[in-house]
């Protein structure tokens, strides 16, 4: 077997990555040889691979559900937007540059050589590779340079499953709208749709299902229901709504809640770092964009940014800036919310500023370099061993502070000033003792003797357990035996071509 797949999907977060990760978990189980594959993939939520390439979250998920450590191969393409007509460009874990929108579609087709070479090699070396779209491929406007749905589908003759999210309505709309907009040759690899996300009972929506079938020619090859539990990883910051809370607070194992507000930036990178909090009982985790939401927080988080200047001038903007400073209980930075937490930031490599005050909460100077910092250390922090990675291109070029961790050679990394912490590393708080350790650090801080983080809070448990239940989704919920047809046999030839299926309009 060397078969692979695109899911797609009528939107941005319609759930083409979780659909993904459960096929992956679903075919692992199975034991079949699978990888994951995003061709190109825009987000600012990344993870460093071991030999230090960048790729965005959601293929480290996949390969998870895969049983397999992340790799280059599985996201080729990575697009980190830094502005909201620019982005910089990751190409096999590396950066190569900035594009705009339109100078991007000059290096498409360079990119596309290296995306069907990548996916070649993987399906050489796996049984299965589940390749997941990007957006929508119904994009008309950007149909002729596609390299990630259906330019990607056609170029490597992939059948495509179209997944829709009915919680947010209009799902028969969006797959039957997206189907007609895709030209004949297109349509011809869609071999059927999945509904995401469906509350209630199945039987109401059962003549919906059969109807599209018949409009269409292709089965709803399954129903997805709602699960509550499906919070850990988003992959698209739709998923993360503003002043919105985090996860499923779950009642706190003492008598006192601890309230964390996650500042949501404008240009914010890994927002996933605060998901771990979010895990523990008692712990209330939301994302807030304005001072107000300040006034009641115990403890506030400046996460990573990719614009890090750029969203600094916006806290002061908004105010943000002053209540942070203002906030008398325990502060966390993380990345580029330790460097706005400094006394200063001189950037010539993103937004070329030159030399810009921080908020001035530790005493540590950051300059931006052109090459980029990627790893993924270990050391010590609260008195526990510690993993984590490294996406950035500030480093420090002056700190007065006592470091937050301890890298094995004893160099100090991050700041520790009283109330206030820093740290250039992701993924910190998923290490279940340090997490422990921190909480007990900001709730003395912030007053809240009554909070008792709980002990025995696995993270790396919880996020299994999710890839497990993505695939006994589905497992109980997809026509198995209808996706194994579509691997090993392709669509079925002869599906009707919908109207106006990419016909121009008639005057």
């Amino acid at each position: 077997m060397r078969s692979a797949l695109l899911v797609a999907g009528t939107t941005s977060d319609a759930g083409k990555s979780v659909l993904a990760a459960g096929l992956c978990r679903w075919l692992t189980r199975q034991g079949v040889r699978t990888a994951p594959f995003k061709a190109q993939n825009m987000s600012n939520n990344s993870v460093v691979t071991a030999d230090g390439g960048e790729i965005g979250r959601a293929q480290a998920v996949q390969a998870a559900a895969c049983g397999l450590a992340p790799s280059v191969r599985f996201n080729p393409v990575l697009l980190k937007p830094g502005g909201d007509r620019s982005s910089q460009v990751v190409v096999l874990g590396r950066a190569v540059g900035e594009v705009s929108a339109l100078s991007y579609r000059e290096r498409k087709a360079e990119l596309f050589a290296t995306v069907l070479t990548t996916l070649d090699g993987l399906r050489d070396d796996f049984e299965v590779v589940v390749c997941e779209g990007a957006g929508s491929p119904a994009e008309i406007n950007l149909r002729a340079n596609d390299i990630a749905n259906m330019g990607l589908a056609r170029a490597a003759d992939l059948p495509v499953l179209v997944v829709g999210d009915i919680d947010r309505g209009g799902v028969f709309a969006h797959l039957f709208g997206t189907l007609a907009l895709l030209d004949p040759a297109d349509q011809a690899l869609v071999g059927g749709f999945v509904v995401n996300k469906f509350r209630g009972d199945p039987a109401l929506l059962e003549p919906g299902l059969r109807q599209l079938h018949a409009l269409t020619g292709r089965p709803v090859l399954g129903v997805l229901p709602w699960r509550e539990e499906l919070w850990l990883d988003a992959e698209d910051s739709l998923s993360y709504a503003a002043d919105g809370v985090i996860g499923r607070p779950e009642p706190p194992r003492g008598d006192q809640w601890l309230r964390v507000a996650v500042v949501r930036l404008p240009r914010i990178s890994n927002a996933t770092d605060v998901e771990a909090l979010a895990c523990e009982p008692g712990v209330s985790v939301r994302f807030v964009t304005e001072p107000s939401r300040l006034a009641d927080a115990d403890l506030v988080v400046v996460p990573g940014s990719k614009a890090t200047v750029d969203d600094l001038r916006w806290l002061r903007a908004t105010g943000l800036a002053d209540a942070i400073a203002a906030h008398d209980g325990p502060v966390l930075g993380v990345c580029g919310g330790f460097q706005m937490l400094g006394r200063t930031i001189e950037d010539a490599v993103e937004s070329r500023a030159g030399v810009v005050e921080g908020l001035g909460l530790l005493d540590v100077d950051v300059r931006f370099e052109p090459g980029k910092t990627l790893g993924t250390p270990h050391g010590d922090a609260l008195g526990e061993r510690v993993t984590g990675y490294e996406i950035h291109h500030g480093v420090v070029t002056r700190n007065a502070e006592e470091g937050l961790l301890t890298l094995p050679d004893g160099t100090p990394e991050g700041a520790l000033r009283g109330r206030v912490a820093g740290t250039h590393w992701h993924g910190l708080l998923e290490n279940d003792g340090f997490r422990r350790a921190f909480l007990r650090w900001a709730a003395g801080h912030a007053g809240r003797e009554g909070f008792t983080p709980a002990p025995d809070v696995d993270f790396a448990g919880r996020r299994s357990a999710q890839l497990d239940l993505l695939g006994d989704l589905v497992a109980e919920h997809l026509d198995t035996d209808a996706v194994w047809a579509l691997l090993e046999e392709g669509v079925p030839p002869g599906l009707p071509v919908i109207p106006p299926a990419g016909a121009p309009p008639v005057a």
